[in-house]
């Protein structure tokens, strides 16, 4: 029998990094988790061994750091992730693509009788800011995201009109909470775009939607919060989002003799529906 590799790659990944950039008193912080991934013909690896065309990922993990310690200041997610592509594409003749991605996790400056504390921080939630570069000697493309946006409201929702058959349990509903935890990546035109001021925008943008929008589904939102943005953002070519719905439960009240007038609810996670689509012009 002849066995074929299809498809590899190797590299490191939750390489955890916290840089602290000191401008006199007042100190930035950023915390950020990467991730390497190596494309090319690595067919010997595998088949009979040769590590001659491998650079160990302990190695990608040091040049996180040492490319980081390069700067003073704090960068954006998408240029470090960008110089990292570039100096692994430079370096190592034997890749054909790198992949970067970088999640960047929130902290908040501690209020110090109603001032922001300069080099005091709280952990912010689970939200995240990530970005993707996917690098060749040709050409990268840069996404940058949200990921555990949580996100809440507790009418303007409902889901109504679906199938039923004999195993469906799930009563109608014009009045529901609707809850999801926001994953979402969108794709840049022009990589210049990709800043912190964009990145913000689009999430102003998605949240606001999704709190205006009279929902009669998740798939209904997360049209029409797709189409927002990509209506107001010329640089970004397209966007996916992938909604887990995240079911607050009314309780039954009916074996206490009690009724339940809409206020009342468990919140479960598992299992979870899950809507996932990709928009573009």
């Amino acid at each position: 029998m002849s066995v074929i590799i299809v498809d590899n790659n190797y590299g490191k990944a939750r390489v955890r990094l916290m840089k602290v950039a000191r401008q006199g008193e007042r100190h930035e912080l950023q915390n950020l988790t990467v991730k390497i991934a190596f494309e090319g013909d690595f067919t010997d690896v595998h088949t009979v061994g040769d590590n001659s065309p491998v650079l160990p990922t302990d190695t990608m993990k040091n040049t996180v750091y040492a490319l980081s310690q390069q700067t003073q200041e704090i960068e954006e997610i998408e240029v470090f992730a960008s110089r990292l592509a570039d100096y692994f594409l430079t370096n190592n003749n034997q890749v054909t693509r790198v992949v970067v991605e970088i999640a960047e996790h929130g902290w908040t400056r501690i209020a110090v009788g109603g001032e922001p504390h300069q080099h005091s921080f709280t952990k912010g939630s689970d939200e995240k800011r990530t970005t993707k570069v996917s690098a060749t000697r040709d050409g990268a493309t840069v996404e940058s995201g949200i990921e555990d946006l949580i996100v809440l409201k507790t009418t303007k929702s409902g889901f109504v009109g679906f199938i039923k058959d004999c195993y469906t349990t799930l009563p109608e509903t014009t009045d529901r909470i609707f809850c999801t935890s926001v994953k979402a990546d969108w794709r840049y035109t022009n990589t210049d775009a990709a800043t912190a001021d964009i990145w913000r925008d689009v999430r102003q943008t998605i949240v606001e939607t999704f709190a205006e929008h009279d929902s009669l589904s998740v798939q209904h939102t997360l049209y029409a919060m797709g189409e927002a943005v990509l209506e107001k953002f010329s640089d970004i070519a397209e966007i996916a989002f992938s909604l887990p719905n995240i079911h607050c439960l009314p309780i039954d009240f009916t074996r206490f003799g009690l009724e339940n007038d809409n206020r009342i609810f468990v919140p479960t996670d598992e299992p979870h529906g899950l809507i996932e689509a990709r928009l573009s012009r």
